[in-house]
């Protein structure tokens, strides 16, 4: 299984970007799927996810009300629309495949499958 997180770039305070995270593998409708982010000299943190089987989602307070996740309807591809972004908001972003499909956590420990992430700053 491969994953590719893209989407990333410079956007201004207040502003809104939209990631997305593609999948190679035709059980990716099944998998559950986190969103991570890592600034610099920070530990990987989980920001959101949705789990393989019900596709309930879950947020971490940092982010809960101003990003959303959603997929694609040929379920290849999950979004990750961020809005009113903040400085604090600038990290690497990453997407990975839950070790479970019923359930999801926003813990990278819980995550395997690990794909390129991509670069979002935010800066005036």
């Amino acid at each position: 299984v491969q994953l590719q997180a893209s989407g990333g770039g410079l956007v201004e305070p207040g502003g809104s970007l939209r990631l997305s995270c593609t999948v190679s593998d035709y059980a990716f409708g099944r998998d559950t799927i986190g969103w991570f982010r890592q600034a610099p000299g920070k530990e990987r943190e989980g920001i959101s996810c949705v789990d393989g089987i019900m596709r309930r989602t879950k947020y971490a307070d940092s982010v809960k009300g101003r990003f959303t996740m959603s997929r694609s309807s040929d379920k290849n591809t999950i979004f990750l629309q961020m809005t009113n972004v903040k400085p604090d908001d600038t990290a690497v972003y990453y997407c990975a495949t839950g070790k479970t499909r019923s359930a999801c956590t926003v813990v990278p420990g819980d995550y395997e499958n690990w794909g390129q992430g991509t670069q979002v700053t935010v800066s005036s």
